[in-house]
């Protein structure tokens, strides 16, 4: 079975709990080992897939360095090959990365997360006027920038990013070479951000796994970020690794 598939894993309230602000997480101490001896029970198959950075990754999951599609798969590391993210490519964004800070500037508890070839705008602890606000401000960037862009929204976030960029996509590039190619994709995501990656993985004939509740395309379900962990660490330390046994959603 460990032959025959390749992991996908999403980062934010999917291996570690949502924070307050993104800075925030906290990666539990075994969880970059554990993640290293499953990454070796499946032959290498094993990457991040998620809206940070890749730098951003490596940080919460040092000493471990993973393959990752960051960014939603603007940036991509498979082993020793990366394509990285070039602010510079997109000169349009920038601009409205400035012009989105003044916009949202007097309001508290708004975060502005810029990642180089993208941006998000945080409001959880926002109040309900403010985080209204924010989310026009944003809005209005994404319409300005046009169809070369696109808004994706999350929980309590909205972000700007490249109109191609998706996790899908991510997970199809990983499995066009070794040693993702001709295994069945396996793909933990919490967010609407990963939906269309759930799509994605369907029609390919993966297994999709929703991590919370609410309305999914996922087939299969675990309930919290707790719960993924502890599942990887038994995978890890050699029990089954069988998804289709997981609860359905």
């Amino acid at each position: 079975m460990t032959d025959s598939l390749a992991l996908f894993l999403d980062f934010d309230g999917t291996l570690v709990d949502i924070a307050p602000r993104p800075d925030q997480v906290v990666v539990p101490p075994e969880l970059p080992g554990a993640l290293a001896r499953l990454r070796a029970r499946l032959g290498g198959a094993l990457a991040i897939v998620t809206g940070r950075p890749i730098a951003t990754i490596d940080g919460f999951l040092a000493p471990e360095r993973f393959d990752v599609g960051g960014l939603h798969g603007v940036e991509m590391r498979r082993g020793s090959d990366v394509a990285g993210c070039e602010p510079a490519a997109h000169p349009a964004l920038r601009a409205g990365v400035v012009a989105l800070a003044h916009a949202v500037a007097d309001l508290d508890a708004v975060l502005i997360e810029d990642k180089g070839c993208s941006v998000a705008v945080h409001w959880r602890l926002a109040t309900p006027t403010d985080a209204g606000r924010a989310q026009d401000a944003i809005e209005r960037l994404a319409a300005d920038l046009g169809p070369a862009y696109r808004l994706q929204r999350g929980k309590a976030v909205a972000e700007i990013l490249p109109a191609t960029a998706t996790k899908g996509h991510a997970i199809r590039s990983f499995q066009q070479e070794a040693p993702y190619a001709g295994r069945r994709a396996v793909f933990f995501g919490d967010d609407l951000t990963d939906e269309k990656a759930f799509v994605t993985v369907n029609a390919d004939g993966g297994v999709s796994v929703r991590i919370g509740g609410g309305a999914t395309v996922a087939q299969r379900r675990l309930l919290q970020p707790e719960d993924v962990r502890e599942l990887l660490l038994r995978w890890a330390d050699g029990a089954p690794i069988d998804p289709g046994a997981l609860p359905l959603a």
